[in-house]
């Protein structure tokens, strides 16, 4: 049996894209959580230990190999900095943060050169606003979605990734060029809709919707690079993102799970790029926010 676990461990691993998502979008479950299945391995070792079984130690080799192969690449060191680097962090900093001064100071000893924020509220916006002035100059807020930049902001505009359904206001994308010392870059700011993990599976039909419409508004962006920050609601691995991680580079090294901030499961607050490269990926210490922020370390081509 144990022999037997191991094997569908690593089969899972390897093969979790053709998990069906037709009934409870169960790919979509698996995917959002595979880093985990490590855990698996571990237990089985422990047991092969325990018992001395040599027939599960060879099993074992396989889900081993199989995690290292899809993660094994995020626990590498990062590489050194580069002249033509940015440093941008990612954050949904909760409508319901009780201490966003203090949030907005702990993301600037980052000292990132873009920050783009999720969950801006009317009550909380001024605060972040007066707060982030001094050191980032330049900003814009479209809905409850904002960017704040070293650099100079032009043509920010809202981004329409709103599902169908959605009745009312809902504005959570937005879409600047910034303009670096060393080129111009699209910058788009997102909030896909959440999901919810419910008996008959993952409800993600929004977020899945939302994916596609952010995807489609990248694949037409004139501007060469782009970086995409965001909260997504879904890990790199999830198929849903596949409108995004198809047409953009995600992380290199860095796991970051970001969510929940008392115990982070997953990464579900991204960074990407197009013309460029996402070497690393950390979190911050935490804020008032049921998210950790996200720090990305971005190589211009």
């Amino acid at each position: 049996m144990p022999a037997a676990c191991a094997v569908l461990t690593a089969g899972l691993l390897t093969f979790h894209r053709a998990v069906p998502n037709s009934v409870g979008r169960l790919g979509s479950l698996l995917e959002a959580f595979l880093p985990w299945l490590g855990l698996m391995v571990v237990a089985l070792f422990g047991l092969a230990l325990l018992r001395r079984s040599v027939t599960v130690l060879a099993a074992l080799l396989l889900p081993t190999a199989a995690w290292t192969h899809l993660l094994g690449g995020l626990l590498l060191p990062g590489v050194k900095p580069g002249t033509h680097d940015l440093v941008v962090v990612q954050h949904n900093v909760s409508d319901e943060n009780p201490d966003p001064a203090g949030t907005a100071l702990a993301l600037i000893d980052a000292d990132p050169d873009l920050i783009a924020l999720q969950e801006l509220v009317p009550p909380a916006l001024p605060v972040y606003e007066k707060t982030l002035a001094p050191a980032y100059p330049y900003h814009a807020v479209r809905g409850t979605v904002g960017l704040w930049s070293k650099h100079p902001l032009t043509d920010a505009r809202v981004l329409d990734v709103k599902p169908r359904e959605v009745a009312g206001p809902w504005s959570r994308g937005l879409r600047a060029v910034v303009h670096t010392p060393h080129r111009e870059i699209a910058a788009y700011v997102a909030h896909l809709p959440s999901v919810r993990v419910r008996a008959s599976g993952l409800a993600s039909a929004w977020r899945d919707e939302s994916a596609g419409l952010l995807g489609e508004a990248i694949a037409v962006e004139k501007v060469k690079t782009v970086i995409l920050l965001g909260d997504l609601n879904g890990t790199v691995d999830d198929r849903a993102l596949a409108p995004l991680t198809s047409r953009m580079n995600v992380a290199e090294r860095g796991f970051a799970l970001s969510f929940p901030a008392a115990f982070p499961l997953a990464r579900i607050d991204q960074v990407m790029a197009r013309s460029a490269k996402v070497r690393h990926l950390r979190t911050l210490s935490a804020t008032g926010s049921d998210h950790l922020p996200v720090a990305a370390r971005i190589t211009l081509h």
